[in-house]
């Protein structure tokens, strides 16, 4: 018997590259995932996805899409930006950007270049 395809609930929007609007992408993605078990870390996870594309990229003052997507068993949020000049910092002993992303997600990657970035992360449930 064939099996059935799974149906995934998808949230896209696009923001202004301006600091205040990492206050309304924490909202909208808490809407989306309102009573969702993995809504508490998805909501941080994507701040700080969304405040680097504000304070690191060449959004900044431009615009950056924020993508969530709802799978069985995982969330799988990405933040596109429109690239510039960046480079990975080492992990210090503070817990902050994309350890705190690494710390909350069971995987997670910066995909893109200097044109463009997507930086995203999956989200799983506890079994």
């Amino acid at each position: 018997m064939p099996r059935a395809a799974v149906e995934t609930v998808r949230f896209t929007r696009v923001f202004h590259g301006r600091a205040d609007q990492v206050r309304q992408v924490r909202h909208e993605i808490s809407r989306f995932l309102d009573g969702h078990p993995a809504r508490d870390a998805a909501v941080l996870a994507i701040a700080e996805l969304a405040s680097n594309a504000v304070l690191h990229s060449d959004s900044k003052g431009q615009f950056f899409t924020v993508r969530a997507e709802i799978f069985p068993g995982y969330v799988r949020l990405a933040v596109e930006d429109l690239g510039g000049a960046w480079t990975l910092k080492p992990p210090d002993d503070r817990m902050h950007g994309l350890g705190l992303v690494a710390a909350l997600a069971a995987a997670w990657h910066v995909d893109g270049n200097d044109l463009g970035r997507v930086v995203w992360a999956r989200l799983e449930l506890a079994r």
